[in-house]
């Protein structure tokens, strides 16, 4: 359609709709009200656009699919987008998710509407555009570009921190980002291209490889993130407005997850062998230490930040079994917290909407007045835990599986991931939920509004899909799941025989 595919018109379609609202005239409630509908219906056809994306793609083939190619910077640095099933498993949930985040804002976003939804507008087109970008240079410029309408949602309608949140937040990741600039440099230098189906098939010398891994891993573990380069994401997620925090979680996490799939594990194999020890160490301090954090908290959305990491942590973990059940593991536990930690922290942003605070020691007793918002808190919560029949259980019981392929004592302590979600979990449910309605602030309080309650329904609906019967999702990424994994497999045989040469 007009010249171009439908992965540019995944990018494009955001930027349309931030250019409509920007063409509002005045700053009433009917523009307000306007920029709203056109950032939701915006949204609504994004998502609808996507499924038509996944209907044409053919997950029995590993490569990448829908590609659109066009000369950018130079014939060797080009606009190049495609998607896999690993990618394009991103892509749903990116598009899934956003039309919460407008609608959760429909109502307590009442200053700067217009910047507000151009904001997200944007953000989700940069964040479609790591996932499908299929040159280093076009990854990177997304990758860093979705920085800067983070930094202005968190900053300009956050909390009471809001600018010390922000900062720390864009100092963190971009400092992080330098030294992937500098390997990109290094990798075109060497390759002479930066087109990453190519560099797929290109071997870096081992020396290399190393140098170049740590460089992508000092901006991927900052974003995902990783022990000890976690703190900001605590800070971030309590001066964030809600749909701030749902996008920060569902989303902007995992695109340092998406970096180790996408390129420090197939480029530089090698090194990624080399490192996992390190890897697997940062990822059981981070399950550990992160889950036992999150039971000193005493704010709801900290909590819910520092079990993040948590999870985060199984996912690295996961990742560099270089089997297939962590792979699996990995990739469903990433989907998994996309849409229960969004959930989650809509849940919050209900009583925040309503008490203007996420302190714990505020709230008691509330599953006397709001019945059926402890039900949806009920069921995001045990999601959370990782019982069975929800998703994150599918994603933890495989890496823990893919784990134990590797080391049995690595399994067990992953395991601990499952045993300490539980506390914080129980704990932050009873003190909410339980006990007599005895704070008079409380007693007038309502329950979910329509509204919340058509938000919360698909969450659950998709957290229980997932669960129940995974095979729906994990079709999608199998066929490239399996050609990753021989890949990663091949590489320290294919060193050990030129070591014997």
């Amino acid at each position: 359609m007009f010249g171009i595919g439908i992965l540019s018109w995944l990018l494009v379609l955001p930027i349309i709709g931030a250019l409509c609202i920007g063409a509002l005239p005045g700053e009433g409630k009917a523009t307000f009200n306007g920029a709203r509908w056109i950032a939701f219906v915006t949204t609504i056809l994004t998502f609808v656009l996507s499924l038509e994306a996944w209907r044409e793609f053919d997950p029995t083939i590993g490569g990448f699919q829908l590609l659109e190619q066009r000369v950018w910077l130079s014939q060797a640095i080009s606009y190049k987008v495609g998607v896999d099933g690993v990618s394009l498993a991103f892509v749903m949930l990116t598009t899934f998710l956003m039309p919460f985040c407008i609608a959760s804002s429909w109502v307590p976003i009442e200053t700067r509407v217009k910047e507000y939804m151009i904001a997200f507008l944007m953000l989700e087109a940069l964040m479609i555009g790591v996932f499908v970008a299929l040159d280093l240079v076009l990854f990177y410029f997304f990758f860093e570009a979705g920085l800067i309408p983070m930094f202005l949602i968190i900053g300009v309608w956050g909390g009471p921190r809001r600018v010390y949140a922000a900062f720390k937040f864009f100092l963190y990741t971009f400092t992080g980002s330098v030294l992937m600039l500098l390997a990109i440099m290094a990798i075109y230098s060497t390759a002479g291209t930066t087109d990453i189906p190519t560099l797929l098939t290109t071997h870096f010398p081992v020396g290399m490889q190393k140098w170049l891994w740590l460089a992508f891993f000092a901006s991927f573990a900052v974003k995902i993130p990783m022990w000890p380069v976690h703190t900001w994401l605590p800070d971030a997620h309590v001066e964030a407005p809600t749909a701030g925090s749902v996008i920060l979680a569902g989303v902007l996490l995992k695109m340092g997850g998406y970096g180790f799939i996408r390129i420090s594990l197939p480029m530089f194999p090698d090194a990624s062998h080399y490192f996992a020890p390190l890897i697997y160490a940062l990822s059981i301090i981070a399950i550990v230490y992160t889950s036992m954090v999150a039971l000193a908290q005493t704010d709801m959305k900290k909590l819910i930040a520092y079990s993040s990491i948590a999870h985060m942590g199984v996912v690295t973990l996961g990742l560099f079994t270089f089997n297939r059940q962590g792979f699996d593991g990995a990739m469903f536990q990433m989907l998994s917290h996309g849409i229960v930690s969004a959930a989650l922290f809509l849940c919050v942003g209900v009583l925040y909407d309503r008490m203007h605070t996420h302190e714990i020691a505020i709230f008691g007793g509330l599953a006397n007045r709001m019945p059926h918002y402890a039900f949806f808190f009920m069921a995001f919560t045990i999601a959370g835990m990782g019982l069975p029949a929800t998703s994150s259980f599918v994603g933890e019981f495989l890496v823990l599986i893919g784990t134990l392929h590797v080391n049995f004592w690595l399994s067990l302590f992953g395991a601990l991931g499952m045993v300490f979600g539980v506390p914080y979990s129980l704990y932050l449910y009873r003190w909410v939920m339980f006990g007599k309605l005895v704070k008079p602030t409380l007693s007038a309080i309502q329950d979910l509004t329509r509204l919340e309650i058509a938000v919360f329904v698909p969450l659950m609906i998709a957290t229980l899909w997932m669960g129940i019967y995974p095979a729906n999702f994990s079709r999608i990424w199998a066929a490239t799941a399996t050609q990753m994994i021989a890949h990663y497999q091949a590489a320290p045989i294919a060193v050990a025989a030129s070591k014997r040469e």
